[in-house]
């Protein structure tokens, strides 16, 4: 059976655990949901569901302090960070909560020939099913939730094992916020028992953001049961760097695009791409860049890098780094272990950044860092970037992968 429990990354303690749900309860739950649909959306129209939202954006501020130390705990997101995330939260809610009603007006068609008339009306589908990540744990359910309450779906939502405390802070929100019954539950859910929610002739959907391998299971069964469904899953973003007026400008926008949300952001800088000219200039800076962070408590002001996750991802970290050298990388820079508060045996902070990895090595992969790597200088060199800051760099977001209104539709009929 699926156990959730917060683990606290940073001292490696066990803070409390919760037992996965009964199928007895499961099966209320999807009836629950189910019921609130037949009634509460179709009784309510999008501006009064769209109130609702803009209170719980309300109660994220008015939480704020709260909600953010709950993720510190659970996943090591350093606070500062941990409070940004909740505002971008109640900014996504209050965003829908203004703008969802107006994009869900009726939409005339001109027609070309004959009479009558003809319009496009978006409305609910019903009950959809949210699978949502450990990294961003208030942000992805914001961008999939609010929109698709608006629209009048309700929320069957199954959070990553290690955030319970933040999947049931957020329930408590919505019920406070005037949320009917049904319309937003969460599940501890197991496996086998996703599989049989996603198989509920009253679920109509399925969303998921995280790995590849459980976007592909979560596909499968999508598919056999011919649900609707949505998938975002690990990246393995590249930082290309083929000229620059300001390197050291540039080596700072590169470790912030590596280390931010402690480097596990599925839009973080994951392979450094250099042209050859630069090379050797843009290591040694990159390399005294990054090594200066050092990890310390995600609690504490200031603190830029705090634990990855959880000690597994520690774990597969070091496989990871452990097959790269084995493999003909060369280490240019070695972290020591332990973590931020007490320095055990096993780290989930060691860093290491290495470089002149194999193209036919194992570690360039969706889930690894890879490191610099030169390239050959192009007749007329180009520059490639996102967002402010110098125009030879890619750079990467300091939140998470999506716009406002996200990759993850809300759905309709």
């Amino acid at each position: 059976m699926t156990q959730y429990a917060v683990v606290d990354p940073a001292r490696g303690e066990t803070v409390r655990e919760y037992e996965s749900i009964s199928d007895e309860a499961l099966t209320a739950a999807i009836a629950a949901a189910s019921e609130a649909h037949e009634t509460w959306s179709r009784s309510t129209t999008a501006e009064e569901r769209a109130g609702i939202i803009r209170r719980v954006a309300e109660l994220h501020v008015e939480r704020r302090e709260e909600l953010a130390a709950i993720i510190v705990r659970e996943m090591g997101k350093p606070l500062e960070q941990a409070l940004g995330e909740v505002d971008f939260a109640a900014d996504i809610y209050t965003y829908y909560a203004d703008n969802a009603p107006g994009f869900l007006k009726d939409e005339p068609i001109e027609l070309r020939d004959g009479g009558g008339d003809a319009f496009i009306r978006r409305s609910s589908l019903g009950v959809l099913l949210g699978i949502m990540p450990w990294n961003f744990p208030y942000y992805q359910v914001a961008r999939f939730a609010g929109p698709n309450l608006i629209i009048g779906n309700t929320i069957l939502l199954k959070h990553a094992e290690q955030c319970p405390e933040s999947a049931l802070a957020i329930e408590q929100i919505y019920r406070d916020a005037g949320a009917p019954e049904g319309a937003y539950v969460n599940v501890f859910a197991t496996h086998d028992q996703v599989a049989r929610i996603i198989a509920d002739p009253r679920v109509q959907g399925v969303s998921l953001t995280g790995s590849e391998r459980a976007g592909g299971a979560v596909a499968e069964l999508a598919g056999r049961n011919l649900k609707k469904v949505v998938l975002e899953l690990g990246g393995s973003d590249p930082f290309l760097l083929f000229s620059t007026d300001d390197l050291d400008a540039t080596v700072e926008a590169a470790v912030n695009a590596r280390l931010d949300n402690n480097g596990q952001s599925c839009n973080a800088a994951k392979r450094f791409i250099v042209v050859g000219d630069l090379y050797d200039a843009f290591v040694e800076k990159f390399t005294a860049a990054l090594t200066a962070v050092q990890p310390a408590d995600p609690n504490a002001d200031g603190t830029v890098l705090g634990p990855l996750s959880s000690a597994a991802a520690a774990q597969r970290l070091q496989e990871q780094l452990d097959r790269a050298t084995a493999q003909g990388a060369t280490v240019l820079a070695k972290g020591s272990g332990g973590t931020p508060t007490s320095r055990p045996p096993s780290s989930p902070t060691s860093r290491r950044t290495w470089t002149r990895i194999a193209r036919s090595s194992s570690v360039r992969s969706p889930r690894c860092t890879a490191p610099p790597t030169r390239t050959r200088p192009s007749r007329s060199p180009t520059t490639r970037s996102t967002g402010s800051g110098p125009t030879s760099t890619r750079r990467t977001r300091s939140r998470p992968c999506a716009s406002p209104t996200g990759s993850t539709p809300a759905w309709s009929g």
